[in-house]
């Protein structure tokens, strides 16, 4: 058994009420919005975000009838960005499956992204909260502009280490943030508690999202569950693409971008970049900072008492920087 298997399955009990909640919510009069839905969210997703929502919660001593209720937003509304996602990327698998929009095209993958959206705001408005109405819609918001930000930078090879990281702040670490941060909105705790769990979120969020960017160049497909070097491929700038360009000379650079830009670039000069990228010290610097992350995302927490649940968070937290996939 892989670690991450090992790690979630201590989770069990609370994943299998979030996908019992998921599963008795998609309905609809139109069959073909539950087979996507179904498709898209059931399989091999982590559930992290509304597990988040529910320790955080739990942390702040929620045990309300609805948790499991409202911590489905999280998962519909991460669901639906990869919807959106895939088409904007032009995707053929995800975990590990044929992706959506591959299955039934482009206008109806878009179409159950927009169904989940609705589908999470709804909820929201029957918590009564309009504090959580608010972080829900303002956390959509700048997911929207991260993933506009994202596409203005393709194919950009200046980008800079500054502008992805405004890139996947706003298009990743947000809902993470916003996840932790409702936990403490509904349980009606104070606003330094809301901030903390916020900026632990934050931080975690960021090294989730940089350890993907890393395994995009440093997993294999099989265990990834989408193809490894798929962000180069699609033009997306990442960390790893980042560093590895700083270590080049003027010429190589320019050489590379010359190659790539222009779409000339063979299958075999996309593994000799890849390799290129795993073999110069990029993979050790970028864990360097996913872990320093994690590490400022843990000291968030020092303010809550000791307890399991807060044992729970710490324990997810560190999973960040040692999963596979």
């Amino acid at each position: 058994m892989n670690m991450d298997s090992t790690i979630l399955d201590g989770y069990k009990k609370y994943i299998n009420k979030i996908d019992e909640e998921l599963n008795t919510l998609l309905n609809s009069r139109i069959a073909i919005i539950e087979d996507i839905g179904n498709h898209a969210l059931f399989g091999h997703g982590k559930r992290l975000r509304p597990l988040f929502f529910i320790l955080s919660s739990l942390l702040c001593n929620y045990r309300e009838d609805n948790l499991y209720l409202v911590s489905t937003i999280f998962e519909y509304i991460h669901t639906a960005s990869l919807l959106h996602d895939d088409v904007l990327d032009n995707a053929e698998l995800r975990r590990n499956k044929p992706s959506s929009n591959n299955i039934w095209g482009n206008h109806a993958a878009v179409l159950e992204g927009d169904f989940l959206y609705s589908k999470s705001f709804s909820i929201a408005v029957s918590s009564g909260n309009l504090r959580f109405l608010k972080k829900i819609t303002d956390t959509t918001i700048q997911m929207a502009e991260g993933q506009m930000l994202e596409l203005i930078h393709m194919n950009n090879w200046n980008t800079t280490r500054e502008e992805y990281m405004e890139i996947i702040k706003a298009k990743t670490a947000v809902l993470m943030s916003a996840a932790c941060a409702c936990g403490a909105i509904i349980s009606g705790a104070e606003y330094n508690i809301e901030q903390a769990l916020a900026e632990f979120g934050l931080n975690m969020g960021i090294a989730f999202q940089l350890m993907d960017d890393l395994l995009d160049y440093t997993s294999s497909e099989e265990v990834f569950g989408k193809p490894v070097g798929k962000d180069l491929k699609e033009g997306k700038i990442t960390l790893p693409l980042i560093y590895c360009l700083i270590k080049l000379d003027e010429t190589e650079r320019k050489r590379l971008k010359t190659l790539f830009k222009n779409s000339s670039a063979t299958e075999e000069d996309y593994r000799n970049l890849i390799h290129l990228t795993r073999n110069n010290g990029t993979i050790e610097r970028i864990m360097d900072e996913a872990c320093s992350y994690v590490n400022k995302a843990a000291e968030c927490l020092q303010p809550f008492p000791e307890s399991p649940i807060k044992d729970n968070l710490l324990e997810l937290n560190n999973y960040i920087v040692e999963r596979k996939h």
